[in-house]
């Protein structure tokens, strides 16, 4: 009766295990049809952002074929089709033979919010096989980084701090989240931003930031770079600052005591000595 018991248990425990390998193999395809299919026909993006699909292109025949990859999409958009990460334009195939494909499509930066329709051929001899892939652009993602008059120089005093006045709009049409506001220095420099983050920025809208640039003391006078950058997860823009930079009056005219003092010196020196 035990082992009655568990012969049924190793027949079931078997039938369970062939029962999950069939549910994880792929459907089969009819005998002698070939097939093109797609794992998600449908797909919203960012005119900045990659449009990817899965695809499956079958050969049914009984003989191996080359399938050309064609497409019709709109002006300015660029696509690549990729097996195993290579980029293709046709596939040697032979028959019975079931090959993935990675199709990357970009919109063109001009393209409007919309659904387009991108049909894609899988063309062997007189044979075609069609796919009606859907590209949602959703709106495009874009930042602007500037100041209120356009100004990108300004002087400032060694030793001194400087107040920039910055702009920070959306150009795109959809909203910017989790902005923040950063800047490369010379070396020595700091920087203060007020604000230094924007939580979230409405497209075609404008933050005003204030941005501090402390200069150490003794920064010998010249031109120098600041580059200011405003930076999200979907979009970022930089701009770079001229400053100039002075030194001190009073400075200055310690240097000019230092040099009047030194002709003094040497004057005193002459007149003591110069007679012996």
């Amino acid at each position: 009766m035990r082992r009655f018991a568990f012969l049924l248990a190793l027949v079931t425990l078997a039938g369970l295990v062939q029962a999950q390998q069939q549910s994880q193999q792929p459907a089969a395809w009819p005998p002698g049809k070939s097939g093109f299919t797609a794992r998600l026909m449908n797909i919203e993006a960012a005119t900045s952002e990659t449009f990817r699909y899965s695809t499956t292109l079958h050969n049914g025949s009984a003989a191996a074929r080359v399938f050309e990859l064609k497409t019709d999409i709109p002006f300015g958009w660029t696509i690549a089709y990729k097996v195993d990460g290579n980029q293709v334009t046709s596939i040697n195939m032979d028959a019975g033979k079931t090959q993935d494909i990675a199709i990357e499509i970009n919109a063109a930066a001009t393209a409007s919010p919309k659904k387009y329709l991108v049909p894609i051929r899988a063309v062997a001899g007189s044979d075609t096989l069609k796919l009606n892939l859907e590209a949602v652009v959703k709106g495009s993602y874009s930042l602007a980084l500037s100041t209120p008059t356009g100004r990108l120089s300004d002087e400032v005093t060694s030793g001194s701090q400087k107040e920039l006045q910055l702009t920070v709009k959306n150009t795109g049409t959809l909203p910017l989240n989790d902005l923040t506001l950063s800047a490369q220095l010379p070396t020595g420099w700091e920087s203060t931003f007020e604000p230094a983050s924007i939580k979230q920025l409405e497209a075609g809208k404008t933050v005003d930031v204030k941005a501090t640039i402390k200069v150490p003391d003794k920064t010998i006078a010249g031109d120098y770079a600041a580059n200011f950058t405003a930076s999200g997860s979907s979009a970022n823009s930089q701009v770079a600052f001229r400053l100039l930079v002075k030194t001190s009056l009073l400075s200055g005219w310690a240097g000019v005591l230092v040099i009047l003092l030194a002709v003094g010196i040497v004057y005193y020196l002459i007149r003591k000595y110069g007679r012996r």
